[in-house]
């Protein structure tokens, strides 16, 4: 019994030390207020310090709760754990790629690739505006918080779109390229209850060149 509780912490804390590094708010590319008037800057700033910095400040208490678990030998609570982890984790990961997703449209935001990236999506949908209106419908299909995205497949190179509950990450499998913010929090002080406006407004500060940057990687 004793070695069976020794192995799981040793297989637990395997898995935990690539984690146990704390982690800081990024600074944003561009001004609160530069994605106006799609987004707001009240609302980026709200989202930003606030939010963003939330999941910041939750992913650090918890790997540190981790270490201090893991050093006490206390299985119960390296397990009881990983749901925070995961959650702030997710959180803090989610937003670094849905900041980058996003640019100013005097910085280019909105305006669709001529590379690699232009040319598999006119392949597998046709238009940029199929693959969008695709995404917009995967939005509107997510029932309370969450994310949409649009990948690229590494196992075969399609271009595919995703969605993810709460602060859940995509699979490994997929690269991000776009992230979407479907939270409340993300549109609510500007489009309130009308969310599919935002999902509309957002396309027009999208960073498609950021995308196309991730694709070729």
């Amino acid at each position: 019994s004793c070695r069976r509780t020794s192995s799981s912490l040793r297989y637990l804390n395997s898995n935990s030390i690539a984690i146990m590094v704390s982690v800081t708010l990024p600074d944003l590319d561009y001004a609160y207020n530069a994605l106006e008037p799609y987004i707001s800057g009240q609302i980026n700033e709200i989202h930003h310090k606030k939010h963003h910095q939330t999941y910041v400040n939750g992913y650090n208490a918890a790997i540190a709760s981790l270490t201090d678990a893991e050093a006490a030998g206390d299985v119960l609570k390296v397990i009881e754990l990983q749901q925070a982890i995961k959650f702030h984790g997710g959180g803090y990961r989610n937003h670094n790629i849905f900041w980058k997703s996003l640019a100013p449209v005097s910085q280019g935001g909105g305006k669709f690739p001529t590379g690699p990236l232009a040319d598999a999506v006119e392949k597998e949908y046709g238009t940029f505006d199929q693959l969008i209106s695709l995404t917009n419908s995967k939005l509107a299909s997510i029932q309370g918080s969450g994310w949409a995205w649009i990948v690229k497949n590494k196992d075969n190179g399609s271009i595919e779109v995703v969605t993810t509950a709460n602060q859940d990450t995509v699979g490994p499998e997929l690269i991000p390229l776009i992230a979407i913010d479907a939270w409340e929090h993300a549109y609510y002080l500007q489009y309130q209850n009308v969310k599919a406006d935002y999902f509309k407004a957002i396309w027009h500060v999208i960073n498609w060149a950021e995308a196309e940057k991730r694709y070729t990687a």
